[in-house]
């Protein structure tokens, strides 16, 4: 039986959680915080510790990689909403779970010395340089793949409804793929809509923003809820956002990638 280091285990999955979850924040566009993204990564390599355990029956296995991906997406990314919680989590699991076929086939197929294989969890004995070099072209994989889906993304008509209070004010929607504003605190998206849009200001605070006229700060606010529904096919959308107080006429400009 191969030898297993255990620190050599620890640092290999750290490493992987962490592209891992890097990868789902790309596929669901969830904003991930470096710190966050680590915790969750250390916390996940716990769960290799598997592989020196008796073999499990797999749904046990299966039971326990879920409960893995539960709780490291909460860690990682937190709990805005349900939607958002089990999109997170389904994303990481089939991200493991792609990852552990590729290297149970491989093992299957070549039975290659330096791979050990057991209740869903790997050892690889190989060189660093190897496991970065893989990591980074699954990640530039998963990038491009996002670019091209989100350039092609429809830019129809739609309609954004924005509850603050006791108010609720519906507007046209832009989709803009050129507003990239993120807030800063949240990590949420910003849709940005005209100051005379609603009758009575919510209280807001100031983040940075850059636009072709130079650099300045945009009044925020948290709504209660925004919901973006597309004129054309009728299907509406709840969306985690802040709403900036900008230029942008009776419209709110919003990036396409947030329907995603």
């Amino acid at each position: 039986m191969q030898t297993i280091y255990i620190d050599v285990l620890l640092t290999l999955n750290i490493y992987v959680n962490f592209f891992l979850l890097r990868i789902t924040a790309r596929l669901t566009h969830s904003p991930l915080k470096a710190g966050r993204c680590i915790l969750a990564a250390a916390y996940g390599s716990l769960y290799s510790l598997t592989i020196i355990l008796p073999e499990m029956p797999t749904p046990l296995s299966v039971a326990v990689k879920l409960f893995a991906a539960c709780t490291m997406s909460a860690i990682a990314f937190g709990y805005r909403s349900r939607r958002l919680f089990i999109l997170n989590t389904a994303a990481f699991f089939a991200a493991n779970f792609v990852l552990a076929g590729t290297v149970y086939a491989v093992y299957t197929w070549l039975s290659p010395e330096s791979v050990h294989f057991a209740n869903g969890s790997f050892y690889i004995d190989l060189s660093l340089i190897v496991l970065i070099v893989t990591t980074a072209v699954m990640y530039l994989a998963v990038y491009v793949f996002r670019l091209l889906t989100d350039s092609t993304a429809d830019r129809g008509t739609y309609s954004v409804t924005i509850r603050k209070g006791r108010e609720t004010v519906r507007l046209s929607g832009l989709a803009d793929t050129g507003n990239s504003l993120v807030d800063f605190f949240t990590g949420a998206p910003v849709i940005i809509c005209g100051s005379g849009s609603f009758s009575e200001m919510p209280r807001t605070r100031l983040i940075p923003c850059g636009t072709v006229s130079g650099n300045g700060l945009l009044p925020v606010f948290k709504p209660d809820e925004v919901v973006i529904t597309d004129c054309t096919s009728g299907e509406t959308k709840p969306v985690t956002a802040v709403i900036g107080i900008g230029e942008s006429g009776e419209n709110a400009v919003f990036n396409p990638k947030i329907l995603n």
